[in-house]
């Protein structure tokens, strides 16, 4: 059933109830920006919402696709309130996605009957992409959430000439609150890369004016990351009672004033907006189950932005999450919701420490060896656990069910069989034996213990056989009422079954194949024929009752098994309420075991993701090897047939792999030119995306790979939706490259593709020359420079470390070009971009044209070439300097209030400046 034919479904709201909602929607206050507003309404016994005004637009279009379903309420297309309807089924999915997807808020109103017997709209829920504690019970019970709802608050400051920024962060699905307070450059390049590490949803600021620039800068930052921002009262970062509010927040005895994130005094004032949005002291569930941590900004690589869109890290907000068209959906292949948001955060935390990423690889490795285990693992083990901290959270809210005390015991008699396959394939390898001991056997040996109490209660008091009809009930000995429902419920079960065979006898069909017994959530027990003409044979029969034809067959129930269901159901609410003050101790003594959940949620992911990098190693069109790595500082990246992980995942792609060579002194920046499409970006972002998946752990696409750790990764690659957003494309580069120029180190690696097309040929050389030799002799990063400036590879001439490498192509008899996506050392001699443009089936005579005119350019180039005059040693040092002072001002360019203006006084300033040097002159122009 399409979606269209089930809002026709849906019921209308009398004329009368429209005057009077009409009248108050009207009168609302508007919503923030970025928020949808839904009204709950009921029918039939059943719920379903109506969307108003531009939000019922905006639910025509991007659910409905069609304008067709809006109603308008009073009037035509110009007065009337346009009105849109949803189903529960279609709100929820749609909310999932605004909120997780697509970073709307929510606002949920519902008709509430007031002290004085009236009937009133109330706000009932809201929520946003980092607060979603009023709506996980509701959207989130069967389907699982796989990102975490990351809130932040950040306070802003100076000491000095030091820029000082503190945040705090919190997540309530694992109750964690975390605080971070860090000197930053005029980019706040830390502050994106800690955004970035965290998978921020949401920032809250203080309200600010439109003069404030720093508040504008990091809005842009935040706008990059697709962050939704949240403006509070500046009230709201008062410190005075944040260490009472800890104190009650989090758990054990230790004082919050005695902890060394008390001096954090900004990071302190963010910590106490994020309690205040969150309302975490209203809730007493809260009080002694958050940790506080601190996160040091120095353990894992940093990653800017451009970098995250540049090597594809995470899917796009309109894309599936499990393609493999993203760095994220190649590699998780992970069974559980934990472990898929584990999967998130590393992707977004490379590490460091070469220890601690020679443990992942070790870990990785005994999977890749031993197929039985990893596949025992996740298919027998790992795919059947549901999501271990979210149904803590409902048992220390309160809001937990016998259901869910059901899957918890489920999860606690797998951990055996889970323990044996652990310990029955113990890896040869002393050290590794000892790891996978210590991450895996031994905590669930211990955890397995510490529960086993838990199961014993389940055992004793949940009636375990009631669950085949998927009822969660109290066993009725416990209670001689509770026996005597028992007893009756039982009597009926009979009786329905006994009449599921009279109805197969009377209709002629074979029971279970031909006529199944079922019990359905809207209709209760009932009939469901299989196949066409089985369902002809209850049509037009007055005594039986059809509910409704499916693709699975028709649901139906003679009269006397309708009579049956209905008492059934009677009796079985009766049974609910006599249990109640049993369920409720029951879900009170699991609820003391969550601190052990948690704890085995957090092995489960662990070992979740690293057999997901196992399984991604192994499934690779061709297997992925284990990366040598060397400590921060040291070694040099020599990968042998090098791909890109992605690309050669994608369909009809046969991927041609390259060698990459960066050595320290050697070829630290490496240059490289070719025809578009020949493969060039292609080249430098697997570089970094190998570089990114070593450092979490994983194996990588080559034949044989051994690189340094970075401590950033830092791109400058296409001008994205930058105009989308107010910001040229000239403007975007700027940018960029000023928070490169910033923030890179001597252990980054610096990504840069076609850097200057933003501008004129003049400017975009020179800047493209001046950014490469400030790189290459100031910073001296490990730097991958994709070019269509063939100019620059006259650098290597003065610069030892720079290398030029070109795209390889094929040039046949008739002049036909062949690319072969292959990277060689040395210059390409010639541009293809008419080549190309056949290749894309431009028209004919547009590529003669092109073809007469770069005949022409050519022997004018000819000319200048044969006239060309020696410079002088002085103007060519002088030149040199004047390139370098332009690049530091560009990367000044973050100082300035007004970046743009200031952007174009730089191109005034060194436009007579290069015209007034010979060198600098003919570089640029020629």
């Amino acid at each position: 059933m399409s979606l269209t034919t089930q809002t026709e479904e849906l019921p209308d709201v009398e004329r009368p109830e429209q005057q009077n909602f009409v009248k108050f929607f009207r009168s609302l206050d508007p919503v923030e920006e970025g928020t949808i507003r839904l009204f709950e309404r009921e029918a039939n016994g059943s719920n379903y919402y109506t969307f108003h005004g531009d939000d019922a637009i905006y639910i025509a279009e991007t659910v409905y696709k069609t304008a067709s379903v809006v109603k308008y309420w009073l009037g035509d297309s110009t007065t009337g309130l346009p009105t849109t309807r949803l189903s529960n089924r279609a709100t929820e999915t749609f909310l999932r996605d605004a909120l997780l997807n697509k970073q709307l808020r929510i606002e949920i109103w519902k008709q509430c009957r007031t002290e004085q017997n009236r009937i009133e709209w109330n706000l009932i829920r809201k929520a946003s992409p980092g607060n979603l504690q009023e709506v996980e019970d509701f959207l989130f019970t069967s389907s699982q959430m796989t990102t975490a709802p990351v809130v932040i608050a950040v306070k802003y400051g100076t000491s000095g000439e030091n820029k000082i920024v503190g945040v705090a962060f919190a997540d309530t699905t694992v109750k964690e609150l975390g605080v971070s307070e860090f000197v930053d450059n005029e980019l706040y390049s830390n502050l994106e890369s800690l955004i970035i590490q965290l998978g921020v949803k949401e920032c809250i600021l203080s309200l600010s004016s439109e003069k404030d620039y720093e508040a504008i800068k990091i809005k842009g930052i935040l706008a990059r990351c697709n962050v939704v921002v949240t403006e509070r009262r500046k009230s709201d970062f008062d410190a005075k009672n944040v260490a009472q509010d800890l104190n009650r927040l989090v758990e054990g005895n230790v004082s919050i004033e005695a902890l060394p994130e008390y001096e954090m005094t900004n990071a302190m004032a963010s910590c106490a907006c994020v309690i205040k949005y969150l309302q975490l002291l209203e809730d007493e569930v809260n009080f002694g189950k958050y940790t506080l941590r601190h996160h040091d900004l120095s353990q894992y690589m940093r990653l800017d932005g451009s970098a995250l869109a540049a090597l594809n890290l995470m899917p796009a907000p309109n894309e599936a999450a499990n393609r493999p068209t993203s760095l994220y959906g190649l590699l998780n292949k992970c069974k559980t919701a934990q472990g898929s948001r584990l999967c998130t955060q590393w992707l977004k935390q490379p590490l460091l420490s070469l220890e601690e990423i020679t443990k992942r690889q070790d870990i990785v490795q005994v999977f890749v060896d031993d197929t039985e285990l990893r596949q025992s693992l996740q298919e027998d083990h790992l795919k059947r656990i549901p999501d271990l901290h979210r149904l803590a959270k409902r048992f220390q809210r309160g809001s937990a069910t016998l259901q869910d005390v059901v899957r918890i015991y489920q999860v606690v008699i797998r951990l055996p069989a889970m323990l044996s396959c652990l310990e029955n394939r113990i890896p040869e390898d002393p050290e590794k034996a000892k790891i996978i001991e210590t991450m895996y056997t031994s905590p669930i040996r211990r955890l397995a213990t510490t529960l086993k109490k838990l199961e014993e209660l389940v055992e004793t008091t949940i009636d375990l056989d009631a669950l085949e009809n998927h009822e969660y009930i109290i066993k009725a000995q416990f209670n001689d009422e509770l026996q005597e429902l028992r007893m009756q419920m039982n009597q009926l079960e009979s009786q329905m079954t006994e009449e599921y065979r009279r109805v197969g006898q009377r209709l002629g069909l074979e029971l279970e194949k031909k006529l199944k017994f079922e019990k359905h959530s809207l209709y209760g027990h009932c009939l469901r024929a299989v196949g066409r003409s089985e369902s002809n044979a209850i049509r037009n029969k007055s005594e039986y009752i059809e509910y409704s034809t499916q693709k699975a067959g028709t649901l139906f129930a003679s009269r006397t098994l309708k009579d049956l269901s209905a008492r059934h159901v009677d009796l079985s609410k009766e049974y609910d309420s006599k249990q109640r003050g049993l369920v409720r101790e029951v879900i009170e003594i699991v609820a003391t075991y969550c601190p052990s959940l948690e704890s085995l949620g957090s092995v489960i992911a662990h070992m979740d993701v690293l057999i997901s990098f196992a399984h991604v190693s192994v499934m690779a069109p061709i297997p992925y090897v284990r990366p040598t790595i060397y400590p921060l500082g040291q070694g040099n990246v020599l990968l042998k047939d090098a791909r890109h992980p992605c690309l050669e995942m994608q369909d009809y792609v046969a991927f041609i792999p390259n060698d990459v060579d960066i050595t320290r002194d050697v070829s630290e920046l490496q240059i490289i030119t070719g025809p578009n499409m020949g493969g060039k970006s292609t080249y430098i972002r697997q570089v970094g995306v190998i570089a990114l998946m070593a450092q979490i752990g994983c194996f990588v696409p080559c034949a044989s790979a051994s690189l340094c750790i970075f401590d950033s990764i830092l791109a400058r690659v296409g001008a994205g939706d930058s105009q989308l957003r107010g910001v040229s494309t000239f403007m975007a580069e700027m940018l960029e490259t000023a928070t490169i120029l910033k923030a890179a180190s001597r252990n980054s690696l610096v990504i840069i593709d076609e850097l200057g097309r933003g501008t004129s040929t003049y400017d975009g050389l020179g800047l493209a020359w001046a950014i490469s030799e400030y790189i290459a002799t100031n910073i001296r990063a490990f730097c991958l420079f994709a070019t269509h400036f063939h100019e620059l590879t006259t650098l290597c001439q003065t610069v030892k470390h720079v290398k030029n490498l070109h795209v390889e192509v094929h040039i046949g008899n008739n002049g036909d070009v062949t690319l072969l996506y292959k990277v060689n050392e040395g210059v390409g001699n010639k541009s293809f971009g008419i080549h190309v443009a056949e290749l894309a089936d431009f028209p004919k005579p547009v590529i003669e044209l092109a073809k007469r005119k770069a005949n022409e350019l050519d022997e004018e180039a000819e000319k200048d070439r044969a006239s060309h005059k020696k410079y002088k040693p002085e103007q060519i040092e002088e030149g040199d300097k004047i390139m370098q002072q332009m690049v530091q001002d560009i990367a000044d360019a973050s100082k300035s209030d007004d970046m743009n203006l200031y952007i174009q006084q730089i191109k005034d300033k060194y436009s007579d400046i290069i015209s007034n040097n010979e060198y600098l002159k003919d570089l640029l122009l020629e």
